[in-house]
C-alpha cells in the first residue's frame, strides 16, 4: 500500500463513521444541521436556489444513524475570488497579498504569496473584501480539492474559493472539512461523481458532505491528527524502499559482477588445476595460429606490475591482459549509414538492453575486400569505445544477417579454451576496475584468469 493509498484508507474510515466510536451523549448530525439552520436564519442568510434535495441515488456510501448527509452549501457559506487584469499594470503592484494555487501547499498553512496586487485593485476589484487570517481555502479548479490555512489576510484568485462553515465558533467544522474535502472532492465515479473534473458553483454547494455530531468531528480530527505522523514516517520508509528496489537490479549485478571477478562467487578446487595452466594454454593455441597465417602476431604487452594490481584474487588465478587472451583486437568500419547497401553495419546505438535490434540497423558500402576483417560472428565482444557508453560491453548471441560493425566500437575474439558467456562477465567487470586506462588503450587492460575448467564451455557450475 502506498502512503497516499493509506491516507486515504484513514479518510475513508474517517467519512464512513469508521475511525472513532459513535458515543450517544454526543447528539446527532441532525441536531448540528438544524443548529446550523437557525443561525442563517437568525443572520437573514437566504436559501441557495442551487442547492438541490438529496435523493436516494445521491448518497455515496452508508454512515451511522447518528449523521446526516448534507450539501455543502448548506454547511458553508463561500466566497470565489477573481484575477485583476494582466495587461494592466496599475493592478499589479507589492501591497497586498493575492494568492494562486501554486501558493498553497498540499494541507498546510500559506504564509506569503508569489505575487501581490495593489491597494486600488484591492478596492476596485475586491471590494474591500478580504479573506482573513485563519480562513480556509480550496481549489476547484486544476488541482481540484487542495485545501490550505490562511496565516496572513489575503485575496485570491477565481480558481479558489473562500470557506466559512456555519455555527462554527471554535472552528471544529473548519479543521474536521480541511481533513475531508480533499477526499470527498475526488470519490468515486458513481452517483454524482465528479473525480478529474473542474467544480463551478453550482457544483461547489451541492458536494455531498456526511455531517457528524460536532464532539464526534472533534474526535475524528484528534485521531486523524494522530495518524498523519506514523504515516509520514511510513511514507519516508516507503521512499527509502522505493529508491532501493530502483537501485536492486544495478547494484545486485554489479555486486555480483565484483564476486565473480574477484573469485569470491564460487569456491576453488584443487583439481581443476590453475590459471597459470590455461594461460599457457591459450598462448600455445595462438602460437599456432600464428605459425598457420590466421592471425597475426601481437607486440609484447608490458607486464603486470604490482601498482596495477587493484584488488586480491585466489592464489589458483592469474592476472593477465585482455590482449594476451585475445585472438584478435579489431576497431570498427567508419562508412556512411544508408537505408539499402552491400551489407548491415551495427552501431553503438542498435545495442539495446543486451540486444542488437536487427531491424534497424542500417546498411552501408564496403569493398568485398575488406568484409573479412569487419564480420561479426557468434561468440564476438563488442566495446564501445566512445560516447556515454563508453567501456560497455555486449556479447554478440547471434548474427541473423550479415553483418560488420561500425567504428565507434571495437571487436574482439579470444582463445576457444575460453567460456564466451563467462568472457561476457568478465567483460562487463572490466568496467568495475578500470584504473587509470582508457578505452583506446584497452589491449593493455588487465584481466584476472580462473582455472580452466570455470571458463571452460558446457561447464556445468
Amino acid at each position: 500500500m502506498t502512503p497516499q493509498e493509506l491516507k486515504n484508507s484513514v479518510l475513508q474510515l474517517a467519512i464512513q463513521g469508521k475511525l472513532v466510536e459513535q458515543r450517544p451523549e454526543e447528539g446527532t448530525g441532525e441536531e448540528l444541521y438544524q443548529r446550523i439552520q437557525a443561525e442563517k436564519q437568525a443572520q437573514h442568510i437566504k436559501p441557495n436556489k442551487k442547492i438541490e434535495p438529496i435523493c436516494e441515488d445521491d448518497i455515496l456510501f452508508d454512515i451511522p444513524e447518528s449523521w446526516i448527509w448534507l450539501r455543502f452549501g448548506d454547511m458553508a457559506f463561500y466566497v470565489m475570488g477573481k484575477t485583476p487584469p494582466r495587461a494592466e499594470s496599475q493592478w499589479w503592484k507589492q501591497e497586498f497579498p493575492w494568492v494562486s494555487i501554486s501558493d498553497m501547499p498540499e494541507n498546510g498553512h500559506i504564509v506569503a504569496t508569489k505575487e501581490r496586487i495593489s491597494n486600488s485593485a484591492l478596492a476596485e476589484k475586491f471590494s474591500h473584501r478580504v479573506s482573513p487570517a485563519g480562513t480556509l481555502l480550496m481549489s476547484f479548479k486544476l488541482t481540484v480539492g487542495r485545501v490550505s490555512i490562511l496565516d496572513i489576510d489575503a485575496v485570491h484568485n477565481e480558481a479558489i474559493i473562500s470557506i466559512f462553515p456555519y455555527s462554527d465558533k471554535d472552528r471544529t467544522i473548519q479543521t474536521y472539512l480541511f481533513y475531508i474535502l480533499p477526499y470527498i472532492t475526488q470519490f468515486g465515479e458513481s452517483k454524482n461523481a465528479i473525480k478529474g473534473k473542474t467544480l463551478n458553483d453550482t457544483s461547489i454547494c451541492n458536494l455531498m458532505i456526511p455531517l457528524p455530531p460536532l464532539a464526534e468531528q472533534k474526535r475524528i480530527v484528534a485521531r486523524i491528527e494522530e495518524l498523519l505522523p506514523l504515516i509520514d514516517r511510513y511514507e519516508a520508509a516507503w521512499s527509502r524502499l522505493k529508491d532501493f528496489n530502483k537501485r536492486f537490479p544495478t547494484d545486485m549485478q554489479k555486486s555480483l559482477l565484483q564476486l565473480a571477478i574477484q573469485g569470491k562467487l564460487v569456491e576453488q578446487r584443487k583439481e581443476e588445476g590453475t590459471g597459470e595452466e590455461l594461460y599457457q594454454q591459450i598462448q600455445a593455441e595462438k602460437q599456432a595460429l600464428i605459425k598457420a597465417g590466421k592471425i597475426k602476431k601481437d607486440k609484447p604487452l608490458p607486464e603486470i606490475t604490482e601498482d596495477e594490481v587493484p584488488f586480491e584474487i585466489p592464489e589458483s588465478w592469474k592476472w593477465v591482459r585482455w590482449g594476451e587472451l585475445s585472438e584478435s583486437i579489431q576497431y570498427g568500419y567508419n562508412a556512411p549509414a544508408q537505408e539499402s547497401g552491400r551489407i548491415k553495419m551495427v552501431r553503438i546505438s542498435d545495442i539495446q538492453d543486451g540486444k542488437v535490434l536487427w531491424d534497424g540497423v542500417p546498411y552501408c558500402n564496403i569493398a568485398e575486400s575488406d568484409i573479412g576483417t569487419y564480420l561479426l560472428a557468434k561468440d564476438d565482444i563488442l566495446f564501445a569505445r566512445t560516447g556515454g557508453t563508453v567501456g560497455k560491453s555486449y556479447i554478440v548471441s547471434e548474427v541473423p544477417k550479415e553483418a560488420i560493425f561500425a567504428g565507434y566500437l571495437i571487436r574482439t575474439r579470444y582463445s576457444k579454451s575460453l567460456c564466451p558467456q563467462y568472457m561476457d562477465i568478465l567483460a562487463q567487470g572490466i568496467t568495475l576496475i578500470w584504473i587509470g586506462s582508457t578505452i583506446m588503450a584497452f589491449g593493455l587492460q588487465r584481466i584476472n584468469i580462473q582455472p580452466r575448467s570455470i571458463f571452460r564451455k558446457n561447464n556445468s557450475e
